[in-house]
């Protein structure tokens, strides 16, 4: 092999790596799953239901077995963001992107995320908060195998667009949607929430409904449910009893205009 051949090859390798970590950077960091945490803060829920969230998620968050499923990774770190919503005006970001890698990342997420006030608003708004989730994985610097928005809430849409359209964006651009229903105070308009969520929420391959029936299962059920999600191992889907009708994923913004002309304000 000639000078000028061996010039031309290694500046072609010189090329191929050059293009290959600028690509890499492009992407951000590898990591195993990014996952949006939406959670519902709508004025269906009271002070104590808001407090059990929030603890919740960051027990589970600092729990070593949710730190061992993230060590057991490919790339043995994950990406996590907080969000609470309620209408189709409030989502807020409670804790940005943070990489989650170990226990002092892990700690350190659960600690921000305890420290943070709650707001809250009238309206359920799911699919604001599955739109405004799914915007969050554009240019968040990671670049992971699987992108997951995970939904907790205890009451049907009632403001904003229509549930299944939101839903079928966000499936659309690959990312997973499960769903974490609240069933302690079940919702007069539907309560049923699992079966809301299972046929109206939530969609992509592997997603799951976790419902939690009682204020003693909510943090083990937040924890069992971030496991799944990062071991990619869902639970079997929630199936409607044989015979039922099909949910009316419309049954919020239905009770909505029927009450509307004596509650000013409920589509805000």
């Amino acid at each position: 092999m000639g000078l000028t051949t061996s010039r031309a090859l290694l500046l072609s390798a010189l090329a191929a790596f050059g293009a290959s970590a600028a690509d890499s950077h492009e992407r951000g960091l590898a990591v195993d799953l990014e996952l949006v945490i939406a959670v519902d803060v709508s004025a269906s829920m009271d002070q104590g239901e808001f407090l059990l969230q929030r603890t919740g998620y960051a027990q589970a968050i600092g729990h070593p077995d949710f730190i061992r499923a993230v060590r057991s990774g490919f790339n043995q770190r994950i990406a996590i963001t907080y969000v609470e919503w309620s209408s189709g005006g409030l989502q807020k970001i409670i804790v940005p992107w943070r990489l989650i890698d170990g226990v002092e990342a892990a700690g350190a997420f659960a600690q921000e995320l305890e420290r943070q006030p709650i707001i809250s608003s009238r309206g359920t708004s799911i699919s604001a908060a599955l739109t405004f989730g799914a915007g969050l994985f554009d240019a968040n610097g990671f670049d992971g195998r699987r992108k997951a928005i995970d939904v907790s809430g205890d009451g049907p849409n009632n403001s904003g667009p229509p549930v299944g359209a939101a839903r079928d964006s966000v499936l659309e651009q690959g990312i997973v949607i499960n769903g974490l229903p609240i069933l302690i105070r079940p919702s007069p308009i539907f309560p049923a929430m699992d079966r809301y969520y299972a046929e109206c929420v939530i969609g992509g391959p592997g997603s799951f409904v976790l419902p939690v029936h009682k204020t003693e299962e909510f943090a083990t059920a937040i924890r069992r449910k971030l496991i799944l999600e990062i071991a990619a191992r869902p639970q079997r889907r929630i199936v409607p009893i044989a015979g039922s009708e099909p949910v009316d994923c419309l049954i919020g913004e239905k009770v909505r205009d029927l009450r509307a002309p004596h509650f000013p304000g409920l589509n805000d």
